[in-house]
């Protein structure tokens, strides 16, 4: 393809307005919001406490360990025993978890 002189001109000041809004459009929408019912906090939670573990109330039962909870601030919340679920082998701890819009807590689960 043959390209004259006059194809090479730079761009107006029109066109390059044009791009250059698209682009930050583009980049606008491509800024995701955080999931729906996650909430966010900018702050870092602090270290967990060393909980003193008193005996189970007896077999079958599990221990859950404290964790801190977001209400404005952090309040600990200490741990407690439950009681086992056969259905499942396993108990995942909640954590707090981080991403580029903060912490955010990740619930425990049987697995």
């Amino acid at each position: 393809m043959f390209m004259s002189a006059r194809s090479l001109r730079a761009p107006s000041k029109t066109s390059a307005t044009i791009l250059l809004g698209g682009l930050g459009l583009t980049l606008l929408v491509s800024c995701a919001p955080p999931p729906p019912g996650r909430v966010y906090v900018i702050r870092r939670p602090p270290p967990d406490r060393v909980e003193v573990i008193d005996a189970g109330p007896g077999a079958g039962y599990l221990y859950v360990r404290g964790y801190w909870q977001y209400d404005g601030d952090y309040v600990w919340v200490p741990g407690r025993w439950v009681r086992l679920d056969r259905r499942y082998r396993q108990w995942v701890p909640g954590h707090w978890a981080h991403d580029r819009h903060g912490w955010y807590w990740v619930e425990g689960r049987w697995r």
